[in-house]
């Protein structure tokens, strides 16, 4: 599991601890490749929420579609149509949003991911269905006061009385953004938030000793430096992850771990410097 030798930061470790208090989104904005998108991860592994539901955001994305997608067409299309012979839970199926609300006992960990790919009125109405905790399905009011068994992700099945979605838990939320335009204020006011920059030197040794324990008797410190310092380099003048170091790392220890190398020194070296280039 990635989360396990994840590193969390000073920052982040208070940044999380205030939004689980406060029971408020957290918002990380930074590069890709600082480890936002993990974080969700380590704290849901920590805190034992359970599977993170992940919700990858584009330019086409409404807050419904994350609560719940339903198949008119399909039903309409099916035998006997839209009356008694069909039944509208085979139609319909919650989203990560609408699962999260839906969840039962204990909250769990939501990760609405790229958050500034979506459109301006997006962020806003998305806090305003967390905050109310609530939502109401059209498609199951028009059937009644019952209660219908919905599907939701990882196979879960959850009752939804009265067509109303409530949730039990606030759940924990992480929202990322690469900063690739503004938030409204009022937005912006609603959420936690930190700024994700790049880990330092320290740091990163500290990633790469935690990430590659499988590796850690064959780790040779000169030459891991030796990358770090040419990671560090490419940083300073380029667009490069974190991610790329810990290949370019892994690329070097590997090939020492395995019985047959097949690549010599030059060639390991022009990999690692190609691992290294700039993305941008």
């Amino acid at each position: 599991m990635r989360a396990k030798p994840f590193i969390a930061s000073e920052e982040m470790i208070l940044a999380v601890n205030a939004a689980l208090y406060l029971r408020r989104p957290l918002l990380l904005t930074g590069k890709p490749g600082t480890g936002k998108s993990t974080l969700i991860s380590k704290v849901a592994d920590e805190l034992r929420l359970g599977p993170v539901l992940r919700w990858p955001i584009n330019s086409r994305s409404t807050v419904r579609t994350g609560i719940y997608e339903y198949d008119a067409v399909g039903r309409l299309q099916a035998p006997g149509g839209t009356g008694a012979a069909t039944r509208i839970e085979d139609y319909l199926v919650l989203g990560p949003l609408g699962a999260s609300l839906a969840a039962r006992g204990r909250p769990v960990a939501l990760l609405v991911d790229e958050i500034d790919k979506s459109d301006l009125d997006f962020a806003n109405d998305l806090l305003n269905v967390i905050e109310e905790g609530e939502y109401e399905i059209p498609e199951l009011k028009r059937m009644g006061p019952g209660t219908i068994p919905v599907s939701a992700p990882f196979g879960q099945v959850v009752e939804i009385t009265g067509g109303l979605l409530q949730a039990d838990h606030f759940p924990f939320v992480v929202m990322t953004s690469n900063a690739e335009r503004e938030f409204p204020a009022p937005f912006l006011r609603r959420c936690v938030r930190l700024d994700v920059g790049p880990p330092d030197r320290d740091e990163l040794e500290k990633i790469v000793k935690s990430q590659l324990t499988d590796f850690r008797e064959v780790l040779p410190e000169k030459e891991v430096n030796t990358v770090i310092e040419k990671f560090l380099h490419a940083r300073a003048t380029g667009d490069v992850s974190t991610d790329q170091l810990l290949n370019a790392v892994f690329l070097t220890v590997a090939l020492k771990k395995g019985v047959g190398r097949t690549f010599s020194d030059l060639e390991l070296e022009e990999l690692r410097t190609n691992l290294l280039r700039p993305i941008t």
